[in-house]
């Protein structure tokens, strides 16, 4: 009777030293997932404000205007 009283204390330890070492490894995988929610948490900050409508801001218009057109088109034709 008492071998297999020593051979129950043997299965609970190694049961016991297989939690752990899972205990271990998912304290592991959680320590890795706090520094990559932190990491996309620093991205999704510097990624808002790229995402808020923008002020409609006046926009200086390329090329020439119509009196700027001409005026050139003249000093061109002149030689100047």
């Amino acid at each position: 009777m008492s071998i297999f009283v020593i051979d129950a204390f043997v299965r609970l330890r190694e049961e016991v030293a297989a939690n752990h070492l899972i205990l271990k490894r998912l304290a592991e995988i959680d320590r890795s997932l706090l520094m990559h929610d932190e990491a996309l948490r620093d991205i999704y900050e510097k990624l808002l404000p790229l995402f808020e409508p923008q002020t409609d801001v006046e926009k200086k218009k390329i090329g020439f205007g119509q009196d700027q057109g001409m005026e050139r088109g003249r000093q061109w034709a002149r030689g100047q």
